[in-house]
């Protein structure tokens, strides 16, 4: 696996590990959610801009990106 994918598979893990802490879910209940709404594809798509942001800015993003599925 190559650098650039190594950093974004830490950085997806990272961003389930905080959502699932923040919102108080189990791991299935946050990669159900992720799965449903497409936030690894998204996560993975940004990463150059996400993560370089605060964690609590990330899950805030993550809130905002599902509410806006949900609106679709």
């Amino acid at each position: 696996m190559d650098k650039k994918r190594q950093d974004i598979a830490f950085f997806l893990a990272f961003c389930i590990e905080q959502y699932m802490n923040e919102k108080r879910l189990s791991h299935e209940e946050a990669m159900s959610l992720f799965t449903e709404f497409g936030v690894l594809d998204y996560l993975a798509e940004h990463f150059e801009i996400l993560h370089t942001q605060s964690r609590q800015w990330i899950i805030e993003d993550i809130d905002e990106y599902i509410k806006e599925q949900k609106e679709i």
